[in-house]
């Protein structure tokens, strides 16, 4: 079994550094290990998505910045085989993102899709977030970065004792392929 970090954003608005929250869930031998949610303060006071995750400015203008928070994201991310998000394209851009405007070494990790090994291992259609939780019996506060983070974890857990293993490569379920998105 594979050590990974399951990661979700959330953001304020449409630019990509925008992360107004993040859940992070480290998984050890097929097990979650631990897992923390962290309140950013983004750029700018406008948020547009309030009516998705429920915060506003009001929420995170006394927090800590990404780039102040990243001593205590960083280590996260040390010793993982690979970072884990549900539609992976989006938070892949937004720690790209996030770690550009604060000139940060950018972590050189890849990232796989939750959507797309769901797809592969069990044909889940539609793979919304939502969609993946029922299907695996998983409890989801949909739009809370933790409980985000949290179901995208169980997905690989689950992923990896039906049969899937980075270890193994992404072809090793027959003829299902993972997507992955290097940073």
């Amino acid at each position: 079994m594979s050590s990974f970090l399951a990661i979700d954003f959330e953001t304020a608005n449409n630019a990509a550094d925008s992360a107004c929250a993040i859940g992070l869930v480290r998984v050890e031998n097929g097990k979650i290990a631990r897992e923390k949610a962290l309140l950013i303060r983004p750029p700018s006071p406008e948020f547009y998505f309030t009516h998705i995750h429920g915060m506003t400015w009001e929420d995170v203008a006394e927090a800590p910045d990404f780039g102040s928070l990243w001593p205590e994201i960083e280590p996260w991310l040390q010793g993982v085989d690979f970072l884990a998000a549900h539609n992976s394209g989006f938070d892949s851009r937004v720690l790209k993102n996030c770690c550009q405007r604060y000139s940060l070494e950018l972590p050189q990790t890849v990232f796989i899709c939750t959507v797309q090994l769901a797809r592969r291992m069990w044909d889940v259609r539609p793979t919304k977030l939502p969609n993946v939780a029922h299907f695996l019996g998983l409890e989801l506060d949909h739009h809370n970065a933790l409980s985000d983070s949290r179901a995208c974890a169980n997905i690989v857990i689950a992923a990896e004792r039906d049969g899937w293993s980075f270890e193994a490569g992404f072809e090793n379920v027959g003829e299902r392929y993972i997507a992955i998105d290097q940073l």
